[in-house]
C-alpha cells in the first residue's frame, strides 16, 4: 500500500476495549502512514450506515484520560516516529448536544488518508463502509481533495481480556490550567500533559515554558532547541487538538512564573516527578494570599527503548543524547575542495575530549591530522613562521638553543587581543597550508576520510577545507575538572582558560554532527561508531551513499 504524509485515525472500539487495541491499530497505521497521525476518538461510531455516521460530542470521562495516556505511551513503543496527536474538539464534559463541528477543522497537516478500527463483519459492506468513513471525516477536517479511506486490519491478541468498563462520570474541568516544562522536541510525555491540561481547561491554558537560568544545568542544554522554536511548535500542536481555548505562552526565568500571581488559575497538571514542584507553587500562592492550585497528577510515561545512560521515562534529554553522532544539520556544498577525501573537521574546547574521539576515528579507518602537532612545527627554527615570531615578539622568548619557548611566548600574549592576534595572524595560515598538504597525501594513499583535529578549526576560519564540522562537548564543570587533573592548574586558572575559548553553543550552532565524553568510554565508543556508520552514507562514491555523482 501506498504511504501517506498525513492521516487521521478514527477510533471507533467501545472505550473499554480501546486500550487493548491500540498497540496493534497504531502498528497497522503506520505502515500506512509516515509522518503525521492524527487521532479521532469516537467510541462506537457505526460507520456501517450512512445515517448514524455522524459526528458527536463524546463524554469526557475519566476512562478518555486515561486511553490517551496509554495512546501516547503505546506510540512512543510501536511507531515513535509518528507526530500522533489526540485531537479533542469534539471531547468535553459539557454542552453534549449539538455538532461539535459546524465548519471542518483546518489542521496543520492536511489529512490525505483517514483509518479507522471500525470492524467490518461483512466484506460486501466494505466499500459502503469506506465511503461512510469518508464522508464521516470530511464533515469534521478539512482533508486533501484525493483523501483515501482505509480500512484497517489490526493483529489483535485474542487471548487477552477486555476490561470492564470504567465510571461514567465526567472529569472535573476549571476555567483556566496551567503547566510548565522545558517542552524541547514535543514527545509522548510533553503530548500526555498538553493533552490532558487542554481536557481540563475551559477556557485558557497558560504554559510556562523554560528559558535561560532554567536550562542551566540541563543535560545536553547546547542541543535544546531555540525557545522561539520550541514556542512555535507548541503552538501548533495546541491549535491542532483544542482549537476553542486561549493559549497564553510565557518565559519562565524561575521555576514559578505566573502561576504564584496569576488570580484566574484554579488547577496546576504535574506528573509524578514534577508534583513537589506543584505544591511549592501552592506555598507560594498561599503566602501572596491567593488559594491554592487544584493538583492534577498524571503518570509518567516508561521508555521502552532507553540505553543504559538515559531515564527509564520518556525525556527529552534522553532524545538529546540519541541525537550524539546523527547529523544534526546538512553539510554545505564545499565547492573549493575536491569531494575526496571526505574531511571532517573535529573541534571543541579543552577537556572535551576531541582528541580522544579523533583516534577513535582513525582506529576506524580515518586518516587523523594533529593540527596542534602541526602548530609545533610551525615554531621551529627554519619554519616560515619562526622568523616573524621572533621579530614580533623578540628573543626573550627563545631557549638557549634558538627555540622558541611557548610557555614564556604564551604569557606574553594571554589576556592581550591585539598580540595575540598578532601572533594567530602569523602562524594559522602556516597551519593550515600544512594540514592541506596532509590532506592530499593522505588522499594519495588512498585514504576515504580524513579527520581534522583542530581545537581552533572555527575561530581560524578553517571551515572552508573540510567537508563536515563535528564538536565535542563536555560540561562546563567537568572541563575545568578535567583540566586541573591533567594540567596541574588552579580551578580558577582553569576557568579562565575555558572562559577564553568559545563557548560549547557558539560551537555547536556551526556543527554538522556533535559528540560528547561525559560518561564512560564505550559509550564513547558507541556515539563514535555511529557517527562513522553514519558518515558512510554520506561519502561519495560510497555505495550507501545517496549523492549523486556529478
Amino acid at each position: 500500500m501506498a504511504m501517506f504524509s498525513t492521516g487521521v485515525l478514527v477510533l471507533t472500539s467501545p472505550l473499554h476495549t480501546l486500550p487493548l487495541r491500540i498497540a496493534p491499530v497504531l502498528t497497522s497505521a503506520a505502515q500506512v502512514v509516515e509522518r503525521t497521525l492524527y487521532v479521532h476518538l469516537h467510541p462506537g461510531l457505526n460507520l456501517g450506515s450512512a445515517a448514524q455516521a455522524r459526528p458527536v460530542y463524546v463524554p469526557a470521562v475519566p476512562d478518555v484520560s486515561s486511553l490517551i495516556s496509554k495512546l501516547y505511551s503505546n506510540a512512543a513503543d510501536v511507531c515513535s516516529h509518528l507526530d500522533v496527536r489526540v485531537l479533542l474538539t469534539n471531547i468535553r464534559n459539557h454542552s453534549l448536544g449539538g455538532n461539535p463541528f459546524p465548519a471542518p477543522q483546518t489542521l496543520t497537516h492536511s489529512p490525505e488518508v483517514v483509518l479507522t478500527d471500525f470492524v467490518v463483519q461483512d466484506s460486501s459492506q466494505s466499500n459502503v463502509v469506506k465511503q461512510c468513513l469518508h464522508t464521516y471525516a470530511e464533515h469534521c477536517y478539512a482533508c486533501t481533495p484525493a483523501l483515501v479511506p482505509v480500512l484497517l486490519s489490526p493483529q489483535l491478541d485474542s487471548d487477552v481480556e477486555e476490561q470492564e468498563g470504567g465510571t461514567s462520570e465526567l472529569v472535573d474541568t476549571y476555567s483556566d490550567v496551567v503547566v510548565g516544562g522545558t517542552f524541547d522536541r514535543l514527545h509522548g510525555a510533553h503530548k500526555t500533559l498538553l493533552n490532558i491540561s487542554c481536557l481540563l481547561a475551559d477556557k485558557r491554558f497558560l504554559i510556562g515554558v523554560s528559558d535561560r537560568d532554567l536550562l542551566k544545568n540541563k543535560v545536553l542544554k547546547e542541543l535544546i532547541e531555540p525557545y522561539n522554536l520550541r514556542v512555535a511548535r507548541l503552538r501548533e500542536f495546541l491549535q491542532d487538538i483544542k482549537p476553542c481555548l486561549h493559549y497564553d505562552i510565557v518565559p519562565l526565568g524561575d521555576p514559578y512564573g505566573p502561576s504564584i500571581t496569576d488570580t484566574n488559575l484554579q488547577c496546576i497538571v504535574v506528573s509524578e516527578e514534577t508534583r513537589k514542584g506543584g505544591e511549592a507553587v501552592n506555598r507560594k500562592r498561599l503566602e501572596n494570599g491567593l488559594p491554592g492550585l487544584v493538583l492534577h497528577v498524571i503518570q509518567l510515561i516508561k521508555d521502552a527503548h532507553h540505553s543504559d545512560i538515559e531515564e527509564e521515562k520518556i525525556s527529552s534529554s534522553s532524545f538529546r543524547t540519541r541525537l550524539l553522532g546523527t547529523l544534526l544539520s546538512p553539510p554545505k556544498e564545499n565547492l573549493h575542495i575536491p569531494r575526496l577525501p571526505y574531511v571532517i573537521g573535529l573541534t571543541g574546547g579543552t577537556g572535551s575530549g576531541k582528541s580522544s574521539i579523533a583516534r577513535r576515528l582513525e582506529a576506524l579507518g580515518a586518516a587523523r591530522i594533529d593540527s596542534d602537532q602541526l602548530g609545533h612545527e610551525t615554531y621551529r627554527p627554519g619554519a616560515p613562521a619562526y622568523s616573524r615570531v621572533v621579530q614580533q615578539f623578540g628573543t626573550d622568548i627563545l631557549n638557549e638553543d634558538g627555540t622558541i619557548n611557548r610557555r614564556q611566548l604564551g604569557k606574553k600574549v594571554f589576556g592581550d587581543k591585539e598580540k595575540l592576534k598578532g601572533l594567530t595572524d602569523i602562524v594559522w595560515p602556516e597551519i593550515a597550508l600544512l594540514v592541506k598538504k596532509q590532506i592530499r597525501e593522505a588522499g594519495e594513499k588512498g585514504k576515504t576520510v580524513c579527520v581534522v583535529d583542530a581545537a581552533v578549526l572555527l575561530e581560524a576560519g578553517w571551515t572552508d577545507m573540510v567537508h563536515e564540522v563535528w564538536v565535542a562537548i563536555i560540561p562546563e564543570k567537568e572541563a575545568v575538572s578535567r583540566i586541573m587533573q591533567r594540567d596541574g592548574m588552579s580551578e580558577e586558572d582553569a576557568w579562565r582558560r575555558l572562559a577564553s575559548q568559545w563557548t560549547n553553543a557558539e560551537q555547536v550552532r556551526h556543527a554538522n554532527v556533535v559528540l560528547c565524553t561525559l560518561w564512560e568510554p564505550e559509550v564513547t565508543q558507541r556515539q563514535v561508531e555511529k557517527a562513522w556508520e553514519l558518515l558512510q552514507k554520506r561519502i561519495p562514491g560510497s555505495r550507501k551513499s545517496p549523492l549523486l555523482h556529478k
